[in-house]
Formats: structure tokens, C-alpha cells, sequence
């Protein structure tokens, strides 16, 4: 299993980095976890759309979701052809399936409606042709070529789902946005690595729900996690990202990580 981290900023993209979106390889599955805005073009530089064979969306904040619109419009692209355009090839086309909170059908409807493209009415339907919309509830479990992937309900100010990613030689466990909560040890336990948000600085006691590196640390080491790799960041200031890491580092003792664009990071042992 293989991980590539394409976005790992909280809320809006900065720095040139994208939001929210990691892609999870094995020897028979590709899917992407969250689509946050940045995201479809981060996914382009490392493989087509039309490769993937799952997305996993943990709950409906923009900076979990926001490029999902593009990305089905760049699967439907291979469907449309315009006089003078370049040639597509319609047999590469398949429908994704895109797994979200339950509500997503509506959600997504109306969100592709606010921008028509009236000389195609194809590429108004990214979540009707390009995208197989499957809706999830906390518990959920399916299979995704040689993956099975189990929804784990979180803490959050919006319904949250963390993902728990199983394949023949690894297990990756993603928190999604959460806050402390027993909920995230049991998603995590046991996973070769668990990839945690780690967005405050001190641990959040509102019920917006979020994670600081120390928070992070103290879920890995109650859950026995191989290693441990921190993202969806605030700031990418060096002192910010070196506290969020040593604090983390006091709670768990095994390796810790920061997130980066274009980091790719084995999951387990055996081949990808």
C-alpha cells in the first residue's frame, strides 16, 4: 500500500498547497480520500481521473469536497467532443464511485446546477454519469478492488467519518476532522499508520472538534499505531510544524511525520 499526499492545509489552500486529498494505491485499487479545493489539480500530476476507482469524502466542509466538481467534469470530459476540440477516447470512460455522507445525491445536485455549461449539457452531470454516487452511513463497510474500507464516526461540528483503509499488506487509518474522542483510538487501533489531523496548537474544548499534535500523539499511542503522520495544517511555518511534531513526539514513541505535497509513503510491508 502506498499513500501520496496531494493537499494537507486546514481550510483554504495556501502556500501552494491544496487542501484535504490523499491517494491511497494498492496492486488493485486506487482511491482518494477527500477532495479538497486544489486537489483536482494536484491528482493530475500524478494520474488521471479516470484511473481512480473509489473517493471517499469524510463529511461536507469545503475544504474536504470543494474539487469534486472538476474532477467529475474532468471524467466527463472523455465523453464530450466539440468541433475543432482534440479527440477523446469514450472507452476509457466508467463511472467512480464517490462514497459521501448520506444527503449527498441533493447536495451535489444542486451544487452542479449553479454552474451550467449550456453548450454541453453532459458536463452539467458530474454527479449523475460521472460519478456513482453511493451514500454512506457510520459503520458502512465495502470492498474496493483488494481494500476494505470501514467508516468510523468522529467529532465534529459537521457529521464526520474517518476511514480505515485495509489492504493485503497494510492498513492506513485517516482521521478526517475530529475532535479528542475514544471514537478515533478505535479506527486507529492496530493500523500501520495513522494519518491524524493535527490542526491546533492545544487541544479544542468547543464542538467545532479538532486535534492538536500532542491529541494526535496520545490517539496513536492508545491505539498502537506503527507510525504516526500529521496533516490538515493551520500553518506550514517551520516553528508551528516542528512544535505540532514535538508534541506529538512526547506522547508516542514510535515515528512521526509531517504531511507534505508530494510526499509518497509506503503503508505496511510487501509490494504496493
Amino acid at each position: 500500500m502506498q499513500l501520496s499526499v496531494l493537499g494537507c492545509r486546514a481550510g483554504m489552500p495556501a502556500d501552494g498547497q491544496a487542501s484535504s486529498g490523499y491517494l491511497v494505491e494498492t496492486a488493485q485499487a486506487r482511491i482518494l480520500l477527500d477532495c479538497g479545493p486544489g486537489v483536482a489539480l494536484a491528482l493530475s500530476s500524478v494520474t488521471r481521473p479516470a484511473a481512480l476507482d473509489a473517493v471517499v469524502i469524510s463529511h461536507f466542509h469545503s475544504d474536504h469536497c470543494y474539487d469534486l466538481l472538476p474532477v467529475g467534469k474532468a471524467l466527463l470530459s472523455l465523453l464530450t467532443t466539440f468541433p475543432g476540440g482534440p479527440e477523446v477516447d469514450a472507452d476509457e470512460f466508467r463511472p467512480v464511485r464517490l462514497f459521501a455522507p448520506v444527503g449527498a445525491p441533493e447536495r451535489f445536485l444542486r451544487w452542479a446546477s449553479l454552474f451550467p455549461v449550456a453548450g454541453s449539457r453532459l458536463l452539467d452531470r458530474a454527479f449523475e454519469v460521472a460519478f456513482d454516487v453511493c451514500e454512506y452511513r457510520p459503520g458502512h463497510r465495502v470492498t474496493v478492488g483488494d481494500c476494505e474500507l470501514e467508516m468510523h464516526e468522529l467529532r465534529h461540528i459537521e457529521p464526520s467519518c474517518g476511514v480505515r483503509v485495509s489492504g493485503p499488506s497494510g492498513t492506513l487509518a485517516y482521521t478526517g476532522d475530529t475532535g479528542v474522542t475514544d471514537a478515533a483510538v478505535v479506527l486507529a487501533q492496530g493500523a500501520d499508520l495513522l494519518l491524524a489531523e493535527a490542526t491546533l496548537s492545544a487541544t479544542d474544548r468547543t464542538e467545532h472538534g479538532h486535534l492538536s499534535g500532542g491529541d494526535a500523539g496520545r490517539i496513536a499511542a492508545r491505539a498502537g499505531v506503527g507510525e504516526l503522520m500529521l496533516t490538515h495544517f493551520a500553518s506550514v511555518q517551520e516553528d508551528w510544524l516542528r512544535n505540532l511534531q514535538a508534541a506529538a513526539v512526547a506522547e508516542f514513541p514510535g515515528p512521526v511525520r509531517l504531511a507534505r505535497p508530494g510526499l509518497v509513503h509506503p503503508v505496511g510491508g510487501g509490494p504496493v
